[in-house]
């Protein structure tokens, strides 16, 4: 299994806070990448992979997750995942943004969402 990335999923409570986040973040170096309204991410000109996602909700899942793993085979994951017991908090799915993926609880009640971009 090839894991892609880590990114921590930070829960914005507004739109504002958001922009407030992104000026912060940007006096660290960190640069807007996307920007979808309820979620933004921040990341480094130089290591894109090094990243920062702001979420104000979640319109396709009950809950704003912990953190985002990009992997390879998000489908492979899924069934590992489902064999081992963990709890799937939202089952797999592609949404129309161009992501396929699931949501998982981690042992410490963390809410980790395991991706892969759709080609």
């Amino acid at each position: 299994m090839t894991v892609r990335r880590i990114v921590p999923d930070i829960h914005a409570d507004s739109e504002e806070s958001m922009t407030a986040s992104r000026d912060f973040y940007g006096l660290l170096g960190l640069e807007e990448v996307m920007n979808m309204g309820w979620v933004m991410t921040l990341a480094s000109p130089t290591n894109p992979t090094a990243q920062l996602i702001f979420i104000t909700e979640e319109p396709t899942a009950p809950v704003v997750p912990d953190m985002s793993v990009e992997v390879e085979d998000v489908d492979a994951v899924y069934a590992q995942v489902v064999a081992a017991g963990a709890e799937i908090v939202r089952e797999l799915r592609d949404e129309e943004w161009g992501v396929r993926r699931f949501f998982v609880r981690d042992p410490n009640g963390r809410v980790v969402n395991v991706l892969t971009h759709r080609r």
